[in-house]
Protein backbone atom coordinates (compact mmCIF):
# COMPACT_ATOMS: atom_id res chain seq x y z
CA UNK A 1 0.00 0.00 0.00
CA UNK A 2 1.52 3.31 -1.04
CA UNK A 3 1.16 6.68 0.68
CA UNK A 4 -1.67 7.89 -1.57
CA UNK A 5 -3.79 4.83 -0.88
CA UNK A 6 -3.08 5.09 2.84
CA UNK A 7 -4.26 8.74 2.86
CA UNK A 8 -7.49 7.76 1.11
CA UNK A 9 -8.22 5.04 3.68
CA UNK A 10 -7.44 7.34 6.59
CA UNK A 11 -9.49 10.13 5.01
CA UNK A 12 -12.46 7.80 4.51
CA UNK A 13 -12.20 6.61 8.10
CA UNK A 14 -12.19 10.20 9.45
CA UNK A 15 -15.08 11.19 7.17
CA UNK A 16 -17.35 8.59 8.74
CA UNK A 17 -17.46 10.70 11.91
CA UNK A 18 -18.93 8.10 14.30
CA UNK A 19 -21.44 6.52 11.91
CA UNK A 20 -20.33 3.03 12.93
CA UNK A 21 -20.97 3.85 16.57
CA UNK A 22 -24.44 5.17 15.79
CA UNK A 23 -25.27 2.07 13.76
CA UNK A 24 -24.07 -0.19 16.57
CA UNK A 25 -26.19 1.70 19.11
CA UNK A 26 -29.27 1.30 16.91
CA UNK A 27 -28.71 -2.38 16.07
CA UNK A 28 -27.65 -3.62 19.53
CA UNK A 29 -31.15 -3.57 21.14
CA UNK A 30 -32.59 -5.51 18.20
CA UNK A 31 -29.90 -8.17 18.51
CA UNK A 32 -30.41 -8.41 22.27
CA UNK A 33 -34.19 -8.86 21.80
CA UNK A 34 -33.56 -11.58 19.22
CA UNK A 35 -31.25 -13.41 21.61
CA UNK A 36 -33.84 -13.15 24.40
CA UNK A 37 -36.56 -14.59 22.14
CA UNK A 38 -34.31 -17.48 21.14
CA UNK A 39 -33.44 -18.14 24.79
CA UNK A 40 -37.13 -18.21 25.73
CA UNK A 41 -37.96 -20.71 23.00
CA UNK A 42 -35.03 -22.95 23.94
CA UNK A 43 -35.98 -22.73 27.62
CA UNK A 44 -39.59 -23.72 26.87
CA UNK A 45 -38.46 -26.77 24.93
CA UNK A 46 -35.97 -27.92 27.56
CA UNK A 47 -38.42 -27.28 30.39
CA UNK A 48 -41.18 -29.24 28.64
CA UNK A 49 -38.79 -32.14 28.01
CA UNK A 50 -37.71 -32.26 31.67
CA UNK A 51 -41.29 -32.14 32.95
CA UNK A 52 -42.33 -34.89 30.54
CA UNK A 53 -39.40 -37.08 31.64
CA UNK A 54 -40.40 -36.55 35.27
CA UNK A 55 -44.02 -37.50 34.54
CA UNK A 56 -42.85 -40.70 32.80
CA UNK A 57 -40.68 -41.64 35.77
CA UNK A 58 -43.50 -41.02 38.24
CA UNK A 59 -45.90 -43.07 36.11
CA UNK A 60 -43.43 -45.97 35.86
CA UNK A 61 -42.91 -45.98 39.62
CA UNK A 62 -46.67 -45.95 40.27
CA UNK A 63 -47.17 -48.81 37.80
CA UNK A 64 -44.40 -50.88 39.39
CA UNK A 65 -46.25 -50.89 42.71
CA UNK A 66 -49.49 -52.35 41.32
CA UNK A 67 -50.49 -56.01 41.57
CA UNK A 68 -51.77 -56.61 38.04
CA UNK A 69 -50.95 -55.35 34.54
CA UNK A 70 -54.39 -53.72 34.23
CA UNK A 71 -53.97 -51.88 37.54
CA UNK A 72 -50.43 -50.89 36.50
CA UNK A 73 -51.70 -49.39 33.24
CA UNK A 74 -54.47 -47.50 35.04
CA UNK A 75 -52.06 -46.20 37.70
CA UNK A 76 -49.54 -45.09 35.07
CA UNK A 77 -52.22 -43.19 33.11
CA UNK A 78 -53.58 -41.45 36.22
CA UNK A 79 -50.14 -40.60 37.62
CA UNK A 80 -48.79 -39.25 34.32
CA UNK A 81 -51.88 -37.08 33.80
CA UNK A 82 -51.70 -35.73 37.35
CA UNK A 83 -47.94 -35.12 37.12
CA UNK A 84 -48.34 -33.15 33.90
CA UNK A 85 -51.12 -31.05 35.43
CA UNK A 86 -49.08 -30.33 38.57
CA UNK A 87 -46.02 -29.48 36.46
CA UNK A 88 -48.05 -26.90 34.54
CA UNK A 89 -47.35 -28.51 31.19
CA UNK A 90 -50.29 -28.02 28.85
CA UNK A 91 -50.49 -31.05 26.57
CA UNK A 92 -52.66 -31.59 23.56
CA UNK A 93 -53.19 -35.22 22.62
CA UNK A 94 -51.38 -36.68 25.64
CA UNK A 95 -50.96 -40.46 25.48
CA UNK A 96 -49.57 -42.94 27.99
CA UNK A 97 -48.54 -46.46 26.95
CA UNK A 98 -47.63 -49.10 29.53
CA UNK A 99 -45.85 -52.39 28.87
CA UNK A 100 -45.63 -54.77 31.81
CA UNK A 101 -45.95 -58.33 32.98
CA UNK A 102 -47.29 -59.81 36.21
CA UNK A 103 -44.02 -61.40 37.34
CA UNK A 104 -42.13 -59.77 40.23
CA UNK A 105 -38.64 -58.57 39.37
CA UNK A 106 -39.46 -57.88 35.71
CA UNK A 107 -39.75 -54.33 34.42
CA UNK A 108 -42.58 -52.02 33.58
CA UNK A 109 -42.06 -49.60 30.70
CA UNK A 110 -44.09 -46.39 30.46
CA UNK A 111 -44.03 -44.06 27.45
CA UNK A 112 -45.64 -40.62 27.64
CA UNK A 113 -46.27 -38.64 24.45
CA UNK A 114 -47.45 -35.05 24.50
CA UNK A 115 -47.95 -32.25 21.97
CA UNK A 116 -46.64 -29.07 23.59
CA UNK A 117 -47.73 -25.58 22.47
CA UNK A 118 -44.94 -23.02 22.17
CA UNK A 119 -47.32 -20.07 21.79
CA UNK A 120 -45.53 -16.86 20.94
CA UNK A 121 -42.58 -18.67 19.34
CA UNK A 122 -44.25 -18.24 15.94
CA UNK A 123 -42.64 -14.79 15.75
CA UNK A 124 -39.25 -16.48 15.34
CA UNK A 125 -40.45 -18.97 12.76
CA UNK A 126 -40.54 -21.84 15.25
CA UNK A 127 -43.46 -24.24 14.84
CA UNK A 128 -46.33 -23.46 17.21
CA UNK A 129 -46.37 -26.95 18.67
CA UNK A 130 -44.11 -29.95 18.89
CA UNK A 131 -44.73 -33.56 19.88
CA UNK A 132 -42.38 -34.74 22.61
CA UNK A 133 -42.11 -38.19 24.14
CA UNK A 134 -40.41 -39.70 27.16
CA UNK A 135 -39.95 -43.29 28.28
CA UNK A 136 -39.11 -44.62 31.72
CA UNK A 137 -38.71 -48.10 33.14
CA UNK A 138 -38.94 -49.40 36.65
CA UNK A 139 -38.45 -52.82 38.24
CA UNK A 140 -41.72 -54.33 39.49
CA UNK A 141 -41.64 -54.33 43.27
CA UNK A 142 -41.25 -57.91 44.51
CA UNK A 143 -43.43 -57.55 47.58
CA UNK A 144 -46.24 -55.41 46.16
CA UNK A 145 -46.61 -57.09 42.78
CA UNK A 146 -48.19 -60.30 44.07
CA UNK A 147 -51.80 -60.62 45.16
CA UNK A 148 -52.35 -60.89 48.88
CA UNK A 149 -52.38 -64.50 50.09
CA UNK A 150 -54.21 -65.87 53.10
CA UNK A 151 -55.60 -63.76 55.87
CA UNK A 152 -53.87 -61.94 58.63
Amino acid sequence: MNAVQLRRVVGWWRAQGGAVTAEAVLIAPVLVMLLVFVAVVVHRGVDARLRLDDAAHQAARAASLQRSPVAASTAAQATATLALVHAGLVCRDAAVATTTSASPGSTVLVSVRCTVDFGQALVLGVPGSRTLSATASEVIDTYRSQPATGGT
